[in-house]
């Protein structure tokens, strides 16, 4: 069973769809501090950003993967409730749900993430970014590293504002990314 999901997991890492590979995965940081996030909002529209809320989303976003790191490495899908919601929440719980079935996942050493935002709704009430991920990936198999790589990713995130923060709506694979 273990090399079955370790040929997912691998298959996965080739097709570049890691966030939401059938395996379970852990993303972690080499130390506690936030990942470095940066945002460059220069084609946005139709709707300019704020200076406020330019450095409210890095800050929520950088919080949202330290979330999630947290959230996977405990098995603790309440985490999730900070920082993530809708299909971005359905699909991290889902992880943490996998990852409790086997010891077999992908854990990420996160180098930062480069941010452009895409869309800002006239509303003020969603954003669309593209992350520009740089990430080390590591396939485990228990404690043990089987497998690792240096990957740049790119998602397609949605954010939304919550009632103090903006919270990850969605978390996708950019279909560019993909093979």
């Amino acid at each position: 069973m273990k090399k079955t999901i370790m040929r997912r997991v691998l298959l996965t890492l080739t097709t570049a769809v890691v966030i939401f590979a059938p395996a379970s995965f852990v993303i972690v940081r080499a130390d506690d501090s936030l990942p470095k996030v940066s945002l460059n909002a220069d084609n946005l529209g139709p709707r300019s950003i704020e200076e406020l809320t330019s450095k409210v989303i890095t800050r929520d976003y950088a919080f949202a993967w330290q979330t999630m790191v947290e959230a996977l490495e405990q098995n603790r899908p309440d985490l999730l409730d900070g920082y993530f919601t809708g299909t971005a929440k359905q699909d991290l719980t889902q992880r943490i749900a996998d990852q409790k079935k086997t010891d077999v996942r992908v854990r990420y050493l996160d180098h930062g993430h480069k941010l452009d935002a895409i869309f800002y709704s006239p509303a003020g009430d969603a954003m669309q970014l593209r992350d520009h991920a740089n990430l080390e990936v590591n396939v485990m198999d228990g404690q043990k590293v089987i497998h690792s790589e240096q990957v740049n990713l790119q998602y397609i995130v949605l954010m939304t504002p919550g009632a103090d923060r903006w919270l990850v709506r969605d978390l996708e694979v950019a279909p560019e990314a993909k093979h």
